[in-house]
Order: structure tokens, then sequence, then C-alpha cells
């Protein structure tokens, strides 16, 4: 194996590092930038301080714009923002799609209950990738392509390896990110049942801060004993 030299600042060594495991994927490249890494996030914070090749900022609430801008102005990795699809439906999807790429969103992300027609007038509408997230193997994956998917987004939780071994077998080339899942395992798992790359979770800030003050509390008590 090569040598890859490592260069960490002083204040920047503490941070949020992916499993290595990950890089055993094959990865996407979308617009010449090979990403086999996702961090699933959108906490800004979080989202300064990690090695994720990318960003999929997606959350429980109607899409807002000012959201979208904020999380591209905070990152410093591509960032593929939520634009609806479960809540929020039908033209809104269209246009916040349309102003995340305006803003400079590398892709775009939609849920599971999105409407193929949807997807069709997205995939007419905007120029960079419409990732369609896939929870059941029951799912009409070809439908979903034939609309006009750019990138599968397998998220079944315990199940999401067997999803994703299932789509592989009848789409062995189409571009499949999927959630690894908590251990090094589950994520080399879902990497040979064919993902290309993985999304991760990270811990939230509130659990990091919590270890941090445990470690103060504790070599305060020892340095004062």
């Amino acid at each position: 194996m090569k040598q890859v030299p490592e260069i960490k600042g002083t204040l920047r060594s503490h941070m949020i590092e992916l499993p290595t495991v990950i890089r055993n994927a094959s990865g996407i490249k979308i617009f010449g930038k090979r990403l086999k890494s996702f961090l699933f996030s959108t906490d800004v914070a979080v989202i300064r301080n990690t090695n994720a090749d990318a960003v999929i900022a997606v959350y429980p609430f109607t899409p807002q714009p000012v959201i979208t801008q904020a999380l591209l102005l905070a990152a410093d990795v591509p960032v593929f923002c939520g634009v609806g699809g479960g809540i929020t439906t039908g033209k809104r999807v269209v246009n916040l799609a349309l102003d995340a790429e305006f803003k400079g969103a590398m892709g775009v992300v939609v849920n599971n209950p999105t409407p193929n027609e949807v997807i069709r007038q997205m995939r007419d509408t905007i120029d960079i990738p419409v990732i369609v997230t896939v929870v059941s193997e029951y799912e009409d994956i070809k439908s979903r392509i034939d609309a006009g998917a750019t990138i599968l987004n397998v998220s079944g939780a315990k199940n999401t390896a067997n999803i994703v071994r299932r789509i592989r077998q009848e789409f062995p080339e189409f571009p499949i990110i999927a959630t690894g899942g908590p251990t090094e395992e589950t994520i080399s798992e879902t990497i040979e049942a064919g993902a290309n790359a993985i999304t991760y979770t990270p811990p939230s800030a509130a659990d990091i801060l919590n270890g941090l003050m445990n470690n103060y509390r504790v070599k305060f008590k020892t340095d004062n004993e």
C-alpha cells in the first residue's frame, strides 16, 4: 500500500472521522468528483468538522431555501439537499430542486413517497443528480429509474444490505448509495452487497460535547485530588 501523508491543524485535529472501511467502496463519480462517503447531517458545526467526501442534508420539515443556503455556505464539500417528496409534494418539490441547483447543490434528494411524475418533472427541469430514496425491497425500482432517478439512496435500516443486493441483481451498474449501519461489519456487508457509496450518521453535537465535558470533569477531579 502507498503511504499517504496526512496533515492536521492543531485546532482541527478534533473532528469526526468516518470509518476507514468506507474507502473500500467503488465510489460514484459526479461531475468529475469521486465520492465514497456521505455524511448524513444538517448540523453546520458537524459538517465543518468531518472528513466525509460529501454531505446529504435531509431533515423532517418542509425544505426551505434559507436552510439550503446556510448548509451550502457552511460546507467545504459537495452537498446533496433534501427537497421533499413526503410532507412537501408536487410543483413545490420541483421549484425547491431548481433553487438548490441555483444555490450550488451538487444534487437533490427526494423522500420515498415522491410520485414518479414529480421525479420526471425534476429530471426535465434540473441538470444535477436526482437521488431517490428506497426503503423496501418491494418497491418498483424500474419505474423509479425510468422516471429519471439518477442515483438510488437505500435506507432500509437492518434490511439495507438485502435491499441493495436485490437491486444489484436486476440493475448491476446503476449507482447506489446506502446506509452502512453502526459498525465496520455492517458497512462492509453493505458494500459487498453492491453499494457504491455509504451514508454515515455521526454522533450529535450534544453527544460529542457531553463526552468532552465528562473528560473535563474527570481531569479536574484528578488534578485537584
